[in-house]
């Protein structure tokens, strides 16, 4: 929220310098990173809000041209076309991951704002002053030190260390939740806090390897989670309750990563069976890397090339989204061409955060839209109605910007925010005040993607989810390849399955936002369900496998090799059923 309020500067020194107008671009290059930001490490950050702040850049720049070139904004035809095709090419690259998703939203939003919103600057100073605005915000999330510190080194790291920490404290929670109700749950959230913490520690770097001690040791104390993380699933796997005391260790490790301090005592062993030896061996390994001051970065993800990207956009779960995106987009600018308003730019750009797909179901979208939009401009017009002059409306951007980190927890709410904001910089820029006619421009996108959104195109619809669960399969199979082969090759081990169960929770996340759309797009996954519940299940049993076979004269039980069985059998039936 501090970051929020920070975010005003640039417009402020604008307003004091007598250049009004210069600040806006700036400050909707500041709005629309800190709708991007988000807890985490500051690492990821740069990514995070960096590229998307750059693909706006061009996208503003590129309108501008784009206007000139069709004469001042104004175009039934050209325009349409234009943004359709950029629709299609920015919605299909936006389906790779969350940061091209983001990528592609701030492209479009910025080419129709470019186009579109009367500015005396020149294009190119624009699009300057746009990512200056972004990376003000950029170096606050830099440099700012985090909440809730404790002491455990240097704040730059505060992000890493509280994701590494956080696994730990999954591992315990989950332990205590072995043989009960909640191991499931548990285990999702075990998976989710290793894919945030891998995802922190593997941000862009000035150097290839890590360059302080302190890092090292945070890459290697995320290392030591791997085993603990791997024992603690195959006792979750088993099914039966644990003693208290089982789950203290990684709680003191987890306690240890943030202090910074010694883990302190462990508690006594229970080498009972393969689950719990497995459990012990890596809490003693764990202690032993919180002894030492450095280690070796475990493996990241690998980075994906050019051309594995290009495919990914360009599957049909890309080409899906990328036609709805161009349809909305195109459909939008006519009619606003049509409806020859002042402000015809808002109805294109709001349909462009309408049409994401990642922001929840399409039907709760647009309700959450048309009523934070209402509110947003009831809140604005009765603030144009008792305060005058640049000073309210720069107080309105202050505290608009301090809210949006709360308000992104809801859509609804988010948008009302952004409301009051947008409106706020459209009077700074010297427009005048549109609060209704903003009501009307979003009440028209939301029809306009309502109807977009379910329209038949050309192919099966779900293809999102079938990619997620194509990706998720493959990853399993890769996992218990290596396994069954190589059970020795404990780091390869751990990469594929951290690669599983992340492709997983994907593709759950895929099957539960098309579960909650409206019947005519929810009945295209159909089934999906039960195919992720098989595949979990395998997945589950190739990690009790792993820690069966982790020592060199370990054999398979014959029961996990039934189990296993089974579960590939399920699988294959489940994989097998035609979705609707």
């Amino acid at each position: 929220m501090l970051r929020g309020a920070l975010a005003a500067v640039p417009l402020l020194v604008s307003v004091l310098a007598g250049q009004p107008t210069a600040g806006v671009p700036a400050a909707l290059g500041a709005m629309l990173a800190g709708i991007n930001d988000r807890p985490g490490s500051r690492r990821a950050a740069v990514t995070r809000l960096g590229v998307p702040a750059l693909a706006g850049s061009g996208g503003l720049l590129l309108g501008s041209v784009i206007a000139s070139a069709v004469g001042g904004g104004r175009s039934l035809v050209v325009l349409p076309l234009v943004f359709g095709l950029l629709g299609l090419v920015a919605g299909a690259v936006s389906s790779t991951g969350p940061v091209a998703s983001a990528c592609g939203t701030q492209v479009m939003v910025a080419v129709v704002i470019g186009a579109g919103m009367p500015l005396p600057e020149p294009g190119p100073v624009r699009a300057l002053l746009f990512l200056a605005g972004a990376s003000w915000l950029l170096l606050l999330r830099l440099l700012l030190p985090s909440e809730g510190r404790s002491g455990g080194g240097p704040y730059r790291l505060d992000g890493e260390r509280q994701a590494v920490a956080a696994v730990y404290e999954a591992v315990a929670r989950l332990l205590r939740a072995t043989g009960g109700p909640h191991a499931r749950a548990e285990r999702a959230a075990l998976s989710a806090a290793l894919d945030q913490a891998q995802d922190a520690l593997a941000g862009p770097r000035l150097r290839r390897y890590a360059c302080s001690g302190a890092e090292r040791r945070l890459h290697a104390l995320y290392a030591a989670a791997f085993p603990l993380a791997e024992a603690a699933t195959a006792l979750a796997w088993a099914g039966a309750p644990l003693p208290g005391r089982i789950a203290e260790g990684p709680g003191r490790l987890a306690a240890a990563v943030r202090t910074g301090g010694p883990c302190g005592p462990l508690p006594a062993p229970a080498r009972t069976d393969a689950g719990l030896r497995a459990l012990d061996d890596a809490l003693l390994r764990a202690a032993s890397v919180f002894d030492r001051p450095a280690g070796s970065p475990p493996g990241a993800r690998g980075k994906r090339s050019s051309a594995s990207v290009a495919r990914r956009a360009w599957s049909a779960a890309g080409r899906e989204y990328g036609w709805r995106v161009a349809l909305c987009c195109a459909t939008s600018t006519v009619v606003a061409q049509w409806l020859h308003h002042d402000h015809w730019y808002w109805l294109p750009a709001t349909t462009v955060f309408l049409v994401k797909p990642d922001l929840g179901p399409l039907a709760s979208r647009v309700v959450c839209r048309a009523l934070g939009t209402v509110v947003g401009a009831a809140v604005f017009g009765s603030l144009a109605l008792v305060a005058s002059g640049p000073w309210p409306l720069l107080a309105a951007v202050v505290l608009c910007g301090a809210l949006l980190p709360v308000a992104t927890r809801h859509f609804a709410v988010q948008t009302a925010v952004v409301t009051v904001l947008v409106l706020s910089l459209v009077m700074v820029g010297g427009e005048p005040a549109a609060s209704w006619g903003r009501v009307v421009e979003s009440l028209l996108a939301c029809a306009t993607v309502l109807v977009v959104g379910h329209l038949p195109l050309p192919g099966r619809r779900g293809q999102g989810v079938r990619a997620a669960l194509d990706t998720a399969v493959g990853a399993a199979h890769r996992y218990l390849g290596h396994v069954m082969a190589a059970p020795e090759d404990h780091a390869g081990r751990g990469a594929l399955r951290r690669e599983a169960y992340r492709s997983l929770a994907a593709a759950r996340t895929a099957i539960d936002l098309s579960a909650a759309e409206l019947p005519a797009v929810a009945r295209h996954s159909a089934g999906s369900a039960g195919v992720a519940k098989a595949l979990e299940r395998l997945i589950d049993t190739t990690t009790a496998c792993a820690v069966e076979l982790g020592h060199p004269t370990a054999e398979l039980p014959p029961s996990h090799a039934e189990l296993l069985a089974r579960h590939l059998s399920e699988l294959d039936r489940a994989f097998a059923t035609p979705v609707r």
